[in-house]
């Protein structure tokens, strides 16, 4: 990933909070057919050597299983908010016109490499933790056992696990650091003003106090 200085955020506390945070994530897989690329749900959690893991779930019949079976190197990317820039936001606009438009965004890549599990134990442990993961906000929160059981065990016959121990984390905080702080408060009153909950607009806010 191109990453310059401004832009590189290390801190694990904030990586580790992106990809929970947005689980949604493009798992890259490279085997004898090429490239392959899926979205794939994943949790991040801790195995019992401290390491940190990505579990996730893929269904028996996506042939990226054969890339994944062979235990090379996957890269799995986590997009956070992202937003396009206007130049017209830059105060500086009107005393240089030196500006162009630009996108912000955040951006978390994993590396590591997979290894499949086919144990139905395993699977419905993942498939629990994904659903409580995501239903924990719920008014009247959905598990598995609302579900007549001999579905759900037809339907963990339809899928196999991937669990990848994180060898590197990088992530790409793309937040108006390179611009002067007269700018970053016009983008933040651009955004704001398009969406008065902008994400990205709250993130230039925090990038801002870190200067």
């Amino acid at each position: 990933m191109y990453l310059p200085a401004i832009f590189r955020e290390e801190r694990p506390e904030i990586l580790q909070a992106a990809m929970r945070d947005h689980p949604l994530a493009t798992l890259v897989t490279h085997g004898p057919a090429g490239l392959e690329a899926n979205l794939v749900p994943f949790i991040l959690l801790n195995d019992p050597h401290g390491r940190h893991v990505l579990r996730a779930h893929l269904a028996i019949a996506n042939p990226q299983i054969a890339d994944l079976r062979r235990g090379t190197e996957a890269l799995v990317i986590f997009q956070g908010p992202q937003a396009y820039i206007s130049p017209t936001w830059y105060p500086t606009k009107q005393e240089h016109g030196k500006v162009v438009p630009t996108w912000n965004y955040v951006v978390v890549q994993a590396w590591g490499r997979p290894q499949v599990i086919d144990d139905a134990d395993w699977l419905r442990a993942q498939v629990c933790d994904l659903t409580n993961q995501q239903e924990q906000h719920q008014a009247a929160p959905w598990s598995l056992d609302d579900a007549p059981p001999a579905y759900i065990a037809a339907q963990l016959k339809a899928i196999v696990g991937v669990e990848i121990p994180i060898d590197r984390l990088e992530g790409k905080w793309k937040t108006s650091q390179n611009q002067p702080a007269i700018n970053r408060c016009g983008v933040v009153a651009g955004l704001s003003s398009m969406d008065p909950k902008s994400p990205m607009a709250a993130l230039i806010e925090k990038s801002g106090q870190r200067d």
